[in-house]
Protein backbone atom coordinates (compact mmCIF):
# COMPACT_ATOMS: atom_id res chain seq x y z
CA UNK A 1 0.00 0.00 0.00
CA UNK A 2 1.27 3.47 -0.85
CA UNK A 3 2.46 5.52 2.09
CA UNK A 4 0.65 8.75 1.25
CA UNK A 5 -2.89 7.87 2.35
CA UNK A 6 -4.19 10.67 4.53
CA UNK A 7 -7.56 10.47 2.78
CA UNK A 8 -8.77 6.95 2.07
CA UNK A 9 -11.06 5.11 -0.29
CA UNK A 10 -12.83 3.77 2.78
CA UNK A 11 -16.47 3.28 3.72
CA UNK A 12 -18.18 6.60 4.49
CA UNK A 13 -18.12 7.54 8.16
CA UNK A 14 -19.09 10.54 10.21
CA UNK A 15 -16.27 13.12 10.22
CA UNK A 16 -13.77 12.45 12.98
CA UNK A 17 -12.75 15.15 15.44
CA UNK A 18 -9.06 15.28 16.36
CA UNK A 19 -9.83 15.81 20.04
CA UNK A 20 -12.10 12.77 20.17
CA UNK A 21 -9.46 10.64 18.45
CA UNK A 22 -6.78 11.74 20.92
CA UNK A 23 -9.08 10.92 23.85
CA UNK A 24 -9.93 7.49 22.43
CA UNK A 25 -6.27 6.69 21.83
CA UNK A 26 -5.51 7.67 25.43
CA UNK A 27 -8.33 5.53 26.80
CA UNK A 28 -7.14 2.44 24.94
CA UNK A 29 -3.57 2.98 26.13
CA UNK A 30 -4.66 3.48 29.73
CA UNK A 31 -6.39 0.12 29.58
CA UNK A 32 -3.32 -1.61 28.10
CA UNK A 33 -0.97 -0.25 30.73
CA UNK A 34 -3.35 -1.03 33.58
CA UNK A 35 -3.57 -4.66 32.46
CA UNK A 36 0.18 -5.24 32.60
CA UNK A 37 1.00 -3.01 35.60
CA UNK A 38 0.45 -5.71 38.26
CA UNK A 39 2.13 -8.47 36.23
CA UNK A 40 5.70 -9.35 37.20
CA UNK A 41 8.41 -9.51 34.57
CA UNK A 42 8.59 -13.31 34.61
CA UNK A 43 4.86 -13.65 33.93
CA UNK A 44 4.90 -10.82 31.41
CA UNK A 45 7.60 -12.56 29.37
CA UNK A 46 6.38 -16.14 29.82
CA UNK A 47 4.41 -18.21 27.31
CA UNK A 48 1.41 -19.24 29.38
CA UNK A 49 -0.30 -21.17 26.60
CA UNK A 50 0.68 -22.44 23.18
CA UNK A 51 -2.46 -20.69 21.91
CA UNK A 52 -1.37 -17.27 23.10
CA UNK A 53 1.50 -14.81 22.78
CA UNK A 54 3.69 -13.73 25.68
CA UNK A 55 2.04 -10.60 27.06
CA UNK A 56 5.15 -8.56 26.32
CA UNK A 57 4.84 -9.48 22.63
CA UNK A 58 1.39 -7.90 22.59
CA UNK A 59 2.91 -4.64 23.86
CA UNK A 60 5.45 -4.54 21.06
CA UNK A 61 2.84 -5.52 18.47
CA UNK A 62 0.45 -2.75 19.57
CA UNK A 63 3.27 -0.22 19.18
CA UNK A 64 4.41 -1.57 15.80
CA UNK A 65 0.85 -1.63 14.41
CA UNK A 66 0.24 1.99 15.40
CA UNK A 67 3.60 3.05 13.98
CA UNK A 68 2.89 1.27 10.68
CA UNK A 69 -0.59 2.72 10.12
CA UNK A 70 -0.52 6.14 11.78
CA UNK A 71 3.16 7.04 11.62
CA UNK A 72 4.26 5.44 8.36
CA UNK A 73 1.23 4.97 6.12
CA UNK A 74 -0.84 7.91 7.30
CA UNK A 75 1.80 10.54 8.16
CA UNK A 76 4.45 9.45 5.59
CA UNK A 77 7.11 8.98 8.27
CA UNK A 78 9.78 6.26 8.20
CA UNK A 79 9.17 3.38 10.57
CA UNK A 80 10.53 4.02 14.04
CA UNK A 81 12.15 0.58 14.21
CA UNK A 82 12.16 -1.11 10.81
CA UNK A 83 14.24 -3.91 12.31
CA UNK A 84 11.23 -4.86 14.47
CA UNK A 85 8.66 -4.89 11.67
CA UNK A 86 8.77 -8.64 11.00
CA UNK A 87 9.09 -9.55 14.68
CA UNK A 88 5.82 -7.80 15.50
CA UNK A 89 3.96 -8.70 12.32
CA UNK A 90 1.27 -11.23 13.25
CA UNK A 91 1.74 -13.22 10.05
CA UNK A 92 5.53 -13.09 9.85
CA UNK A 93 5.78 -14.20 13.49
CA UNK A 94 2.90 -16.59 14.25
CA UNK A 95 1.88 -17.40 17.81
CA UNK A 96 3.55 -20.79 17.92
CA UNK A 97 7.03 -19.25 17.60
CA UNK A 98 6.64 -16.10 19.71
CA UNK A 99 7.66 -17.77 22.93
CA UNK A 100 10.91 -19.05 21.42
CA UNK A 101 12.44 -15.90 19.96
CA UNK A 102 14.10 -12.81 21.36
CA UNK A 103 11.85 -9.78 21.68
CA UNK A 104 11.73 -6.51 23.56
CA UNK A 105 11.50 -6.88 27.31
CA UNK A 106 9.15 -4.78 29.47
CA UNK A 107 11.04 -1.48 29.62
CA UNK A 108 11.97 -1.29 25.91
CA UNK A 109 8.45 -2.39 24.90
CA UNK A 110 6.88 0.32 27.03
CA UNK A 111 9.34 2.84 25.59
CA UNK A 112 8.33 1.73 22.07
CA UNK A 113 4.69 2.40 22.96
CA UNK A 114 5.56 5.89 24.25
CA UNK A 115 7.69 6.78 21.23
CA UNK A 116 5.04 5.64 18.79
CA UNK A 117 2.28 7.53 20.59
CA UNK A 118 4.34 10.72 20.66
CA UNK A 119 4.72 10.59 16.88
CA UNK A 120 1.04 9.81 16.41
CA UNK A 121 -0.01 12.86 18.40
CA UNK A 122 2.47 15.07 16.56
CA UNK A 123 1.09 13.80 13.24
CA UNK A 124 -2.45 14.63 14.35
CA UNK A 125 -1.30 18.16 15.14
CA UNK A 126 0.22 18.51 11.66
CA UNK A 127 -2.29 16.67 9.51
CA UNK A 128 -5.48 16.22 11.53
CA UNK A 129 -7.14 12.83 11.29
CA UNK A 130 -8.59 12.93 7.77
CA UNK A 131 -11.62 10.66 7.53
CA UNK A 132 -10.55 8.99 10.78
CA UNK A 133 -10.75 5.45 9.41
CA UNK A 134 -7.16 4.44 10.10
CA UNK A 135 -7.19 6.08 13.52
CA UNK A 136 -10.34 4.20 14.52
CA UNK A 137 -8.84 0.98 13.19
CA UNK A 138 -5.76 1.47 15.39
CA UNK A 139 -7.88 2.31 18.44
CA UNK A 140 -10.02 -0.79 17.99
CA UNK A 141 -6.95 -2.92 17.32
CA UNK A 142 -5.54 -2.01 20.74
CA UNK A 143 -8.88 -2.76 22.41
CA UNK A 144 -9.01 -6.14 20.69
CA UNK A 145 -5.53 -6.97 21.97
CA UNK A 146 -6.62 -5.98 25.46
CA UNK A 147 -9.25 -8.69 25.26
CA UNK A 148 -6.70 -11.17 23.91
CA UNK A 149 -4.38 -10.30 26.81
CA UNK A 150 -7.24 -10.97 29.24
CA UNK A 151 -7.62 -14.38 27.65
CA UNK A 152 -3.92 -15.00 28.30
CA UNK A 153 -4.27 -13.91 31.92
CA UNK A 154 -7.20 -16.28 32.34
CA UNK A 155 -5.26 -19.22 30.91
CA UNK A 156 -2.26 -18.34 33.09
CA UNK A 157 -4.44 -18.40 36.23
CA UNK A 158 -2.53 -15.45 37.64
CA UNK A 159 -4.06 -14.49 41.00
CA UNK A 160 -5.39 -10.95 41.18
CA UNK A 161 -4.93 -10.20 37.47
CA UNK A 162 -7.95 -8.20 36.39
CA UNK A 163 -9.34 -4.92 35.11
CA UNK A 164 -8.77 -1.28 35.96
CA UNK A 165 -10.91 -1.52 39.06
CA UNK A 166 -13.71 -3.55 40.52
CA UNK A 167 -17.01 -1.89 39.74
CA UNK A 168 -20.36 -2.79 41.30
CA UNK A 169 -22.05 -5.95 40.09
CA UNK A 170 -25.26 -5.40 38.08
CA UNK A 171 -28.36 -6.05 40.15
CA UNK A 172 -29.67 -9.59 40.18
CA UNK A 173 -33.01 -10.20 38.47
CA UNK A 174 -35.91 -11.88 40.22
CA UNK A 175 -34.78 -15.44 40.83
CA UNK A 176 -38.34 -16.72 40.30
CA UNK A 177 -38.26 -15.64 36.66
CA UNK A 178 -34.58 -16.29 36.01
CA UNK A 179 -34.16 -17.72 32.49
CA UNK A 180 -31.78 -20.57 31.77
CA UNK A 181 -31.22 -20.08 28.06
CA UNK A 182 -33.76 -22.57 26.69
CA UNK A 183 -36.60 -20.05 26.44
CA UNK A 184 -37.03 -18.56 22.96
CA UNK A 185 -38.61 -15.51 21.34
CA UNK A 186 -40.00 -15.31 17.83
CA UNK A 187 -38.50 -13.37 14.93
CA UNK A 188 -40.98 -13.27 12.02
CA UNK A 189 -40.11 -13.97 8.39
CA UNK A 190 -39.16 -11.12 6.12
CA UNK A 191 -36.31 -9.07 4.70
CA UNK A 192 -33.81 -6.98 6.62
CA UNK A 193 -30.50 -5.25 5.95
CA UNK A 194 -27.49 -7.45 6.86
CA UNK A 195 -24.16 -5.76 7.52
CA UNK A 196 -22.85 -2.47 8.85
CA UNK A 197 -24.31 0.87 7.76
CA UNK A 198 -22.15 3.49 6.05
CA UNK A 199 -22.56 5.96 8.91
CA UNK A 200 -19.85 4.56 11.18
CA UNK A 201 -16.55 2.72 11.12
CA UNK A 202 -16.79 -0.97 10.27
CA UNK A 203 -14.46 -3.73 9.13
CA UNK A 204 -14.34 -5.10 5.60
CA UNK A 205 -16.05 -8.35 6.59
CA UNK A 206 -19.11 -6.38 7.81
CA UNK A 207 -19.60 -4.86 4.37
CA UNK A 208 -21.29 -4.33 2.05
CA UNK A 209 -24.67 -4.00 3.73
CA UNK A 210 -27.16 -5.95 1.65
CA UNK A 211 -30.74 -7.22 1.79
CA UNK A 212 -31.30 -10.65 3.30
CA UNK A 213 -34.51 -12.67 3.29
CA UNK A 214 -35.10 -15.09 6.16
CA UNK A 215 -37.96 -17.41 7.09
CA UNK A 216 -39.39 -17.05 10.56
CA UNK A 217 -37.34 -18.49 13.41
CA UNK A 218 -37.05 -18.48 17.17
CA UNK A 219 -33.92 -17.46 19.09
CA UNK A 220 -32.87 -17.83 22.71
CA UNK A 221 -34.21 -15.11 24.95
CA UNK A 222 -30.87 -15.19 26.79
CA UNK A 223 -27.52 -16.93 26.50
CA UNK A 224 -27.38 -20.43 27.98
CA UNK A 225 -26.54 -20.31 31.68
CA UNK A 226 -24.10 -22.24 33.84
CA UNK A 227 -27.01 -24.02 35.54
CA UNK A 228 -28.42 -25.25 32.23
CA UNK A 229 -24.97 -26.35 31.06
CA UNK A 230 -24.38 -28.19 34.32
CA UNK A 231 -27.63 -30.09 33.74
CA UNK A 232 -26.42 -30.94 30.23
CA UNK A 233 -23.11 -32.26 31.61
CA UNK A 234 -24.83 -34.23 34.38
CA UNK A 235 -27.18 -35.73 31.81
CA UNK A 236 -24.33 -37.24 29.83
CA UNK A 237 -23.59 -34.28 27.57
CA UNK A 238 -19.94 -35.24 27.25
CA UNK A 239 -20.69 -38.99 27.03
CA UNK A 240 -23.58 -39.32 24.58
CA UNK A 241 -21.96 -39.94 21.19
CA UNK A 242 -25.17 -39.23 19.25
CA UNK A 243 -25.07 -35.54 20.22
CA UNK A 244 -21.64 -34.91 18.69
CA UNK A 245 -20.37 -34.58 15.16
CA UNK A 246 -17.61 -37.01 14.14
CA UNK A 247 -15.01 -34.27 14.24
CA UNK A 248 -16.28 -32.90 17.55
CA UNK A 249 -16.29 -36.32 19.22
CA UNK A 250 -12.76 -37.07 18.01
CA UNK A 251 -11.56 -33.74 19.46
CA UNK A 252 -13.36 -34.32 22.77
CA UNK A 253 -11.91 -37.82 23.13
CA UNK A 254 -8.37 -36.81 22.17
CA UNK A 255 -8.22 -33.98 24.71
CA UNK A 256 -10.45 -35.60 27.38
CA UNK A 257 -12.92 -32.72 27.35
CA UNK A 258 -15.59 -33.11 30.03
CA UNK A 259 -16.56 -29.57 31.10
CA UNK A 260 -16.09 -25.91 30.08
CA UNK A 261 -12.49 -24.71 30.12
CA UNK A 262 -13.03 -22.29 33.01
CA UNK A 263 -14.54 -24.86 35.40
CA UNK A 264 -12.88 -26.97 38.07
CA UNK A 265 -14.21 -29.48 40.59
CA UNK A 266 -13.04 -31.20 43.72
CA UNK A 267 -11.49 -29.97 46.95
CA UNK A 268 -10.47 -26.34 46.51
CA UNK A 269 -6.75 -25.74 46.00
CA UNK A 270 -4.97 -23.01 47.91
CA UNK A 271 -6.21 -20.17 45.72
CA UNK A 272 -9.82 -21.35 45.76
CA UNK A 273 -12.08 -19.79 48.43
CA UNK A 274 -13.24 -22.18 51.13
CA UNK A 275 -16.94 -21.67 50.50
CA UNK A 276 -17.96 -25.11 49.29
CA UNK A 277 -21.46 -24.75 50.73
CA UNK A 278 -22.36 -22.09 48.15
CA UNK A 279 -20.93 -23.96 45.15
CA UNK A 280 -23.13 -26.16 42.92
CA UNK A 281 -22.32 -29.87 43.02
CA UNK A 282 -21.34 -32.15 40.17
CA UNK A 283 -20.90 -35.85 41.04
CA UNK A 284 -20.82 -34.74 44.66
CA UNK A 285 -17.96 -32.28 44.17
CA UNK A 286 -18.23 -28.46 44.37
CA UNK A 287 -17.89 -26.67 41.03
CA UNK A 288 -15.77 -23.53 40.69
CA UNK A 289 -15.15 -21.03 37.91
CA UNK A 290 -12.03 -18.93 37.27
CA UNK A 291 -13.24 -15.33 37.56
CA UNK A 292 -11.84 -12.03 38.85
CA UNK A 293 -8.36 -13.54 39.01
CA UNK A 294 -9.44 -16.26 41.45
CA UNK A 295 -11.54 -19.40 41.78
CA UNK A 296 -15.14 -18.60 42.71
CA UNK A 297 -18.13 -20.89 43.29
CA UNK A 298 -19.93 -21.37 39.99
CA UNK A 299 -22.79 -18.89 39.75
CA UNK A 300 -25.71 -20.78 38.17
CA UNK A 301 -27.35 -17.70 36.67
CA UNK A 302 -24.38 -16.36 34.69
CA UNK A 303 -23.85 -17.30 31.06
CA UNK A 304 -21.67 -20.33 30.47
CA UNK A 305 -18.34 -19.26 29.02
CA UNK A 306 -15.17 -20.86 27.57
CA UNK A 307 -16.99 -23.49 25.52
CA UNK A 308 -15.96 -24.48 22.01
CA UNK A 309 -18.15 -24.54 18.91
CA UNK A 310 -18.12 -28.34 19.10
CA UNK A 311 -19.50 -28.21 22.65
CA UNK A 312 -22.07 -25.56 21.76
CA UNK A 313 -23.24 -27.62 18.78
CA UNK A 314 -23.52 -30.78 20.91
CA UNK A 315 -25.55 -28.88 23.54
CA UNK A 316 -27.96 -27.67 20.88
CA UNK A 317 -28.36 -31.17 19.39
CA UNK A 318 -29.01 -32.59 22.85
CA UNK A 319 -31.93 -30.17 23.26
CA UNK A 320 -33.40 -30.62 19.80
CA UNK A 321 -32.42 -27.12 18.68
CA UNK A 322 -29.49 -25.58 16.81
CA UNK A 323 -27.15 -22.63 16.79
CA UNK A 324 -28.42 -19.51 15.00
CA UNK A 325 -26.95 -18.50 11.68
CA UNK A 326 -25.13 -15.19 11.57
CA UNK A 327 -27.99 -13.65 9.61
CA UNK A 328 -30.53 -14.85 12.19
CA UNK A 329 -28.43 -13.52 15.05
CA UNK A 330 -28.05 -10.09 13.44
CA UNK A 331 -31.71 -9.84 12.48
CA UNK A 332 -32.72 -10.65 16.07
CA UNK A 333 -30.36 -7.95 17.30
CA UNK A 334 -31.18 -5.19 14.82
CA UNK A 335 -34.59 -5.66 13.19
CA UNK A 336 -37.68 -3.90 14.52
CA UNK A 337 -40.85 -5.75 13.54
CA UNK A 338 -43.09 -2.78 14.35
CA UNK A 339 -41.41 -0.48 11.83
CA UNK A 340 -39.83 -3.08 9.56
CA UNK A 341 -36.56 -1.12 9.87
CA UNK A 342 -33.06 -2.36 10.62
CA UNK A 343 -31.40 -0.33 13.37
CA UNK A 344 -27.66 -0.16 14.00
CA UNK A 345 -28.20 0.21 17.73
CA UNK A 346 -31.87 -0.66 18.28
CA UNK A 347 -31.46 -0.03 22.00
CA UNK A 348 -29.84 3.39 21.59
CA UNK A 349 -26.16 3.95 22.34
CA UNK A 350 -26.92 5.16 25.89
CA UNK A 351 -29.38 2.36 26.71
CA UNK A 352 -28.78 -0.23 29.45
CA UNK A 353 -28.02 -2.75 26.70
CA UNK A 354 -25.31 -0.53 25.21
CA UNK A 355 -23.87 0.18 28.66
CA UNK A 356 -23.75 -3.58 29.18
CA UNK A 357 -21.33 -3.65 26.25
CA UNK A 358 -18.98 -1.63 28.43
CA UNK A 359 -18.72 -3.94 31.45
CA UNK A 360 -14.95 -4.27 31.55
CA UNK A 361 -14.38 -0.58 30.92
CA UNK A 362 -16.52 0.18 33.97
CA UNK A 363 -14.57 -2.27 36.10
CA UNK A 364 -16.80 -5.36 36.02
CA UNK A 365 -14.51 -8.36 35.66
CA UNK A 366 -16.68 -11.06 34.16
CA UNK A 367 -20.13 -11.82 32.87
CA UNK A 368 -23.28 -10.30 34.34
CA UNK A 369 -26.22 -12.28 35.66
CA UNK A 370 -28.49 -13.33 32.82
CA UNK A 371 -31.43 -10.94 32.61
CA UNK A 372 -29.68 -8.22 34.62
CA UNK A 373 -30.48 -5.65 31.91
CA UNK A 374 -34.21 -6.10 31.15
CA UNK A 375 -34.49 -2.56 29.78
CA UNK A 376 -31.88 -3.43 27.19
CA UNK A 377 -33.87 -6.05 25.32
CA UNK A 378 -33.55 -6.16 21.54
CA UNK A 379 -36.77 -5.42 19.62
CA UNK A 380 -37.59 -9.14 19.46
CA UNK A 381 -37.27 -9.42 23.26
CA UNK A 382 -33.87 -11.16 23.39
CA UNK A 383 -31.64 -10.12 26.29
CA UNK A 384 -27.88 -9.79 26.63
CA UNK A 385 -27.07 -9.86 22.92
CA UNK A 386 -24.20 -7.39 23.29
CA UNK A 387 -21.32 -7.49 25.71
CA UNK A 388 -21.63 -10.60 27.88
CA UNK A 389 -20.22 -13.60 25.99
CA UNK A 390 -19.30 -14.09 22.38
CA UNK A 391 -22.00 -16.31 20.92
CA UNK A 392 -21.12 -19.10 18.50
CA UNK A 393 -23.16 -19.23 15.30
CA UNK A 394 -23.73 -22.03 12.80
CA UNK A 395 -22.10 -20.01 10.02
CA UNK A 396 -18.63 -20.57 8.60
CA UNK A 397 -16.69 -17.32 8.35
CA UNK A 398 -16.56 -15.91 4.83
CA UNK A 399 -17.16 -12.66 2.98
CA UNK A 400 -20.49 -11.10 2.12
CA UNK A 401 -21.51 -10.80 -1.56
CA UNK A 402 -19.44 -8.02 -3.07
CA UNK A 403 -16.76 -8.23 -0.35
CA UNK A 404 -13.67 -6.07 -0.91
CA UNK A 405 -10.63 -6.35 1.35
CA UNK A 406 -9.76 -3.08 3.12
CA UNK A 407 -7.30 -1.84 4.16
CA UNK A 408 -5.32 -5.10 3.96
CA UNK A 409 -6.31 -8.67 2.98
CA UNK A 410 -4.83 -10.20 6.14
CA UNK A 411 -7.54 -8.76 8.36
CA UNK A 412 -10.32 -11.03 7.04
CA UNK A 413 -9.80 -12.52 3.60
CA UNK A 414 -7.04 -14.97 4.44
CA UNK A 415 -9.35 -16.67 7.00
CA UNK A 416 -12.23 -17.29 4.59
CA UNK A 417 -13.01 -20.92 3.77
CA UNK A 418 -10.64 -22.43 6.33
CA UNK A 419 -13.14 -23.90 8.78
CA UNK A 420 -13.49 -20.90 11.06
CA UNK A 421 -16.90 -20.30 12.68
CA UNK A 422 -18.37 -16.87 13.26
CA UNK A 423 -19.14 -15.47 16.69
CA UNK A 424 -21.32 -12.48 17.49
CA UNK A 425 -22.15 -10.04 20.25
CA UNK A 426 -18.89 -9.25 22.02
CA UNK A 427 -17.99 -10.31 25.55
CA UNK A 428 -17.70 -8.59 28.91
CA UNK A 429 -14.05 -7.94 27.97
CA UNK A 430 -14.88 -6.24 24.65
CA UNK A 431 -14.75 -2.50 24.25
CA UNK A 432 -18.04 -0.88 23.29
CA UNK A 433 -16.21 0.53 20.27
CA UNK A 434 -15.75 -3.04 19.07
CA UNK A 435 -18.88 -4.83 20.29
CA UNK A 436 -21.49 -3.60 17.84
CA UNK A 437 -24.46 -5.59 16.48
CA UNK A 438 -22.67 -6.11 13.14
CA UNK A 439 -19.13 -6.93 14.33
CA UNK A 440 -17.96 -10.38 13.24
CA UNK A 441 -15.50 -12.43 15.27
CA UNK A 442 -14.23 -15.86 14.21
CA UNK A 443 -12.25 -18.78 15.53
CA UNK A 444 -11.71 -22.48 14.96
CA UNK A 445 -14.40 -24.82 16.36
CA UNK A 446 -11.97 -26.32 18.89
CA UNK A 447 -11.07 -23.02 20.56
CA UNK A 448 -12.09 -22.40 24.19
CA UNK A 449 -9.79 -19.60 25.32
CA UNK A 450 -12.16 -16.91 24.06
CA UNK A 451 -14.98 -15.65 26.28
CA UNK A 452 -17.54 -17.58 24.25
CA UNK A 453 -20.92 -19.09 25.10
CA UNK A 454 -24.02 -19.69 23.04
CA UNK A 455 -27.64 -18.79 22.31
CA UNK A 456 -29.97 -21.38 20.82
CA UNK A 457 -32.24 -21.12 17.78
CA UNK A 458 -34.89 -23.19 16.04
CA UNK A 459 -37.19 -22.96 13.05
CA UNK A 460 -40.46 -21.17 13.68
CA UNK A 461 -42.46 -24.36 13.22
Amino acid sequence: MAASTRQHAAPPTAPAAAGEVRAALAQARERTLALVAPIGDADLHATHSALMSPLVWDLGHIAAYEDLWLGHRYADLPLLHPDLADLYDAFETPREVRGHIEMLTRAPALAYLRQTRKRTLEAIERHGVGDGVLHEMVIQHEHQHNETMLQTLGLARLPGAGPLGRGPEPAAPDARTQPGGLETVEVPAGPFALGAPDTRFSYDNERPRHPAQLPGFRIGRTPVTNATWLSFAEGGGYERREWWTDEGWAWKEEYDIERPAGWATGPPPTQRPLVEASAPRWHGEPVYEWRRGQWEPLQPDRPVVHVSWFEADAFARAHGVRLPTEAEWEKAATWDQASGATHDWPWGEQSPQARHANLFETGVDGTALVGAFPDGAAPCGALGMIGDVWEWTATEFTGYPGFQAYPYPEYSKVFFGRGYRSLRGGSWASSRRVATPTFRNWDLPIRRQIFAGLRIAQDAA
